[in-house]
């Protein structure tokens, strides 16, 4: 059971809802990236995806394309991302992190190195959006040795009579993408999203989180009986730009979702 798993088994527990925040590495630069990730923790966040940037992100809307962008021309890559969670380890940070990425990343970095240093620097589990089900054997045999990190899967509106499939072998939380198309489109969900969740929860063993154009709480809480948790991105990231990359801002915000989120 790695940290993720932990901490899915610690809010069961409790009957709580997760809440899951995505961020940039590197947007605006490494340090500022730092101290929003230690504030999230602060403000009672779950669970910590952080993307790797890339210059070509096909799963993500114009928020998180500009990020990626911004943050390569900063000089982020994998490698420094690596050394950014060791740091923040290192400093007593111990909320789960997810590194969500694109596969080329991974296969330029070689999968057998690439699952070793996540297991040697902390990152808890992937999402590789433009990996299918059917490509993931390598990734997972090689996640395996250590057992630290682990794939998260995803599944979406079409994903249909694979998602049982999908998730036979899941770990961790299986993330529901609420719509087609991009990230940050706002709570413009697929129009069967409570049939869609319904045959989630059917087949699932784990937990159910639901991303993709969440902004605020009460764009979840009618589907709140459905879900175990929200995850939130792009909007997220558009409050730090705006309000100057302020970490008590990111605190905020995190702990009044989460809290709303439960009440």
């Amino acid at each position: 059971m790695n940290r993720i798993e932990e901490k899915m088994q610690q809010l069961r527990e409790k009957q709580e809802k997760a809440f899951i925040t995505y961020y940039m590495a590197g947007f605006p630069d490494l340090a500022a990236t730092k101290q929003i990730i230690k504030a999230q923790e602060r403000g009672g966040c779950d669970v910590i995806e952080l993307g790797v940037p890339f210059s070509d992100p096909v799963a993500d809307g114009p928020v998180i394309q500009n990020a990626s962008y911004r943050a390569i021309q900063n000089g982020t890559n994998l490698e420094k991302t690596f050394a950014l969670v060791q740091q923040i380890r290192n400093e007593g940070v111990s909320v789960p992190i997810v590194f969500m990425l694109y596969y080329n990343t991974i296969l330029h970095y070689g999968i057998p190195a690439f699952a070793q240093k996540c297991s040697e620097t902390g990152v808890d589990g992937l999402v590789v959006p433009d990996l299918p089900y059917e490509e993931q054997e390598d990734l997972l045999r090689n996640l395996a040795e250590s057992d630290r990190t682990i794939l998260i899967q995803l599944v979406s509106p079409v994903s249909g009579a694979r998602i049982k499939k999908i998730l036979a072998h899941a770990r961790g939380f299986v993330y529901c993408v609420s719509s087609m198309g991009v990230t940050g489109q706002g709570a413009d969900f697929h129009q069967e999203i409570k049939t869609y969740l319904k045959n989630v929860r059917e087949v699932s063993s784990i937990p159910i989180m639901m991303g993709f154009g969440i902004r605020a709480s009460d764009d979840v809480i009618p589907l709140k009986n459905l879900i175990d948790g929200a995850i939130v991105g792009s909007h997220f990231i558009q409050i730090m730009e705006e309000k100057n990359f302020d970490p008590t801002v990111a605190e905020t915000y995190c702990r009044k979702f989460k809290t709303e989120l439960n009440n």
